[in-house]
């Protein structure tokens, strides 16, 4: 790069793909190669800046519009971002809670998922995050119209296939192929069996998209391509009287 108009360009291109660019001198980089604790503590600093701006952008666009904007960290996000999605006048962060999305659909939501060979922030035993679940649907007034809003899928179904990984976390294959195997939680397959929500909502699993059917419950996974720069969603039409439709998108 020999001018700031490329350092920009470049810096914008790391943004997009979900990384943190940040500008140190050669001194500042020896020193920060020497101190994994410096290195942790300015990721930290840069990831909550990210989620201000976002927060930000969100009470930009937001404020004065009846839109409602859920917000939910998921399994490897730090706990420190909750504090800086509380700062928002337009984004909720439903972790936890049973929310009322209108006047017929309730909503109960958590970032937890079972461990990951990561050991992410928010993994947690399929024990607790069972125990989690229940504590919120019990407190549902209208489970058939309810929507689970989890970001771990239910185990061994169509939304949950991963690569099986070795002890040094690279991706098993047999004959050139890879191996898939359910990496979901039993915690949310239990709860969506027991309960039989209107619709259920998962991420986690990024090779997954899909849908499938539990019982009456139609489970979603848009998948994830961050990474390449692409946005992953799903539209639900939502009635009174379950689900008119959905359509998964990608911008």
């Amino acid at each position: 790069m020999k001018t700031k108009e490329q350092l920009l360009s470049f810096e914008s291109t790391i943004q997009s793909f979900g990384y943190y660019p940040h500008m140190v001198s050669p001194h500042e980089m020896d020193e920060l190669r020497g101190s994994p604790q410096q290195v942790d503590e300015l990721f930290s600093s840069l990831m909550l800046d990210r989620t201000r701006e976002w927060v930000k952008l969100a009470d930009e666009r937001l404020a004065g519009t009846e839109i409602k904007c859920f917000i939910q960290p998921g399994n490897d996000d730090r706990y420190e971002i909750d504090d800086v999605l509380k700062t928002s006048r337009t984004v909720i962060n439903p972790e936890g809670c049973v929310y009322w999305i209108d006047d017929h659909h309730e909503m109960i939501s958590t970032g937890h998922a079972n461990q990951t060979p990561w050991k992410c922030p928010r993994d947690i035993t399929e024990e607790d995050l069972e125990e989690r679940i229940e504590a919120m649907a019990v407190r549902v007034k209208n489970m058939s119209n309810c929507v689970f809003c989890m970001h771990c899928p239910p185990y061994d179904t169509p939304l949950d296939q991963a690569p099986k990984l070795d002890q040094e976390f690279k991706p098993q294959t047999d004959g050139g192929k890879l191996i898939m195997i359910p990496a979901g939680s039993r915690a949310v397959r239990n709860t969506i069996e027991k309960y039989q929500p209107l619709l259920s909502l998962h991420g986690h699993i990024h090779e997954s998209k899909g849908s499938t059917k539990t019982g009456r419950t139609l489970s979603l996974n848009p998948g994830s391509e961050y990474g390449e720069s692409i946005l992953r969603g799903a539209l639900v039409d939502l009635t009174e009287n379950g689900i008119k439709d959905f359509l998964f998108t990608s911008g």
